[in-house]
């Protein structure tokens, strides 16, 4: 899209609570329901409830992804539906393991982004909301940090915003000793082919352990059954290097079982989807669905990306497929993958991997 003239713009203040999604002990954008329904093979359905750990010893912060629906090129300050929805599908969760910190701040608008794809870019202003998250880390690291351990989780646009902060701030400053890991999550880290390191980030490795800290877990997930076409968006590599892809259900490489926690919609504001048969519908905002879903690294002619596997029965009442794709018109968008739903996908598995962290984190601190 076309860069806007350069002008004045008014910092934003984040000591105002109204300039952050989520802080602890607030009743914010973090304090939702995330009940789930597990949906077993044989079709039966439990509820699983969930709740915050108030003493969490660890934070997180959270870069969410493009999905203001404002008119304008930038999104404003105000925490509109679309916001608030994805803090509930992609991080409040993470409030089982850390305290929550997620900033308002300006980004490219949906809006902004159809109309680039159209051929009719708006004005956009790259560096403002980079800048706004800039002012919350420091606002963060000021006010709030006190030398805890600190995950980064961010999304498509959030993801390019966190890996400009990291370059910037991060790496090669005392602050990186806290670092515990990124999540730089449906994006695209290019890594020199065949290393972990290098590339994108000079010093912060892939994860390849489990507990294994200062370091990347970083993917775009697209099924196996419809794999990145010449013209993805995600998984392409540049001259040299790959993007790099690893895998949060297993860090040392092979297949994994994902831990997935879906919408139990497949798309807002519908009816939920059909997960069994005959027919129940579902009364938690999630489901779960153990052994369904597998996913592993694979690389291409095009790119490096997470294959995910639906290994369906159709013998058995429980769904043999999962809502997520990009669809306009009717027809799937196979260059765009699974996007919508690379955080959901993996969540349960991103969650289990943070914990392990904050346990390893925690442990070299004691001794």
């Amino acid at each position: 899209t076309a860069p806007a003239p350069p002008k004045a713009v008014e910092k934003n203040d984040y000591a105002q609570a109204e300039n952050w999604l989520c802080r602890p002990g607030r009743q914010d954008a973090c304090a939702v329901d995330l009940t789930t329904t597990v949906i077993a093979a044989d079709g039966t359905l439990t509820r699983e409830e969930w709740k915050a750990d108030p003493e969490a010893p660890i934070d997180c912060f959270y870069v969410y992804p493009t999905v203001s629906l404002d008119p304008t090129p930038n999104s404003d300050m105000i925490a509109g539906l679309e916001e608030r929805s994805v803090i509930q599908q992609q991080f409040a969760r993470f409030g089982s393991v850390c305290r929550v910190y997620a900033p308002l701040y300006r980004q490219i608008t949906l809006p902004a982004l159809r109309a680039g794809l159209s051929g009719k870019p708006m004005a956009v202003d790259y560096a403002l909301g980079y800048n706004d998250v800039l002012e919350a880390w420091n606002y963060y690291l000021k006010k709030d940090n006190k030398g805890r351990g600190v995950v980064f989780i961010g999304h498509s646009q959030g993801s390019m915003v966190l890996t400009q902060l990291i370059k910037n701030e991060i790496e090669g400053k005392p602050i990186q000793s806290q670092i515990l890991s990124a999540l730089i999550l449906g994006s695209r880290v290019q890594i020199p082919i065949g290393k972990d390191v290098g590339g994108t980030f000079k010093q912060m490795p892939l994860c390849r352990k489990p507990g294994e800290t200062g370091c990347i877990v970083t993917f775009a997930s697209f099924r196996s059954t419809v794999p990145p076409p010449e013209n993805s968006r995600f998984g392409k590599g540049q001259p040299g290097t790959e993007a790099a892809c690893n895998n949060p259900a297993a860090l040392d490489g092979g297949s994994g079982a994902l831990n997935a926690y879906l919408s139990s919609r497949s798309r807002p504001g519908a009816e939920s989807y059909s997960w069994v048969t005959p027919r129940k519908e579902i009364q938690t905002p999630f489901v779960r669905v153990p052994g369904l879903l597998s996913a592993r690294c694979v690389s291409n002619s095009n790119g490096s990306y997470l294959e995910v596997t639906v290994q369906a029965d159709p013998k058995d009442p429980r769904t043999d497929d999962i809502p997520g794709d990009v669809v306009i018109g009717g027809k799937i968008q196979a260059d765009w993958g699974l996007h919508l739903i690379d955080v959901g996908l993996t969540m349960g598995n991103l969650i289990d991997v943070v914990r392990q962290q904050s346990r390893t984190y925690l442990g070299g601190k004691k001794k």
